[in-house]
């Protein structure tokens, strides 16, 4: 995580954070700012909420199961500054029709100078995200 261009106070998304341990890791550079971390997976979710209590306990931190391609902002939540992703399928290539979903996703709920980060197995790179 130490690629990331992190801010102390920057609003972070992780999308497919299985159990949590890059979002924890994030989770530590923050001072006030806050990282969202999103998995399909019911079981991811509940290993990250189990591995994160302090983290989230401090409100640096929080989990919600939703697909990449399904999330939207909820109520009040402001928009992201930074968005990463390790391996994960719709955004790596390997499910391109998920992956433009996702990223029509992404960018309505970031700020419009927010950057995506993605980690397909090569070294991290970064994505423009779609601006209509």
């Amino acid at each position: 995580m130490n690629a990331l261009p992190l801010e102390p106070h920057a609003r972070v998304l992780e999308i497919g954070c299985g159990p949590g341990v890059a979002a924890r890791a994030v989770a530590a550079r923050l001072d006030t700012g806050y990282i969202l971390a999103i998995d399909r997976s019911a079981t991811a979710i509940a290993q990250a909420r189990a591995a994160a209590v302090e983290e989230i306990k401090s409100g640096r931190m929080s989990v919600r199961q939703v697909a990449a391609e399904d999330f939207v902002l909820q109520a009040h939540e402001e928009p992201y500054d930074l968005v990463f992703a390790v391996r994960v399928g719709a955004l790596d290539g390997r499910h391109p029709e998920a992956g433009q979903r996702a990223l029509r996703r992404i960018a309505m709920a970031t700020k419009a100078d927010a950057r995506l980060f993605i980690d397909g197995g090569d070294p991290l790179r970064e994505l423009p995200l779609p601006r209509s």
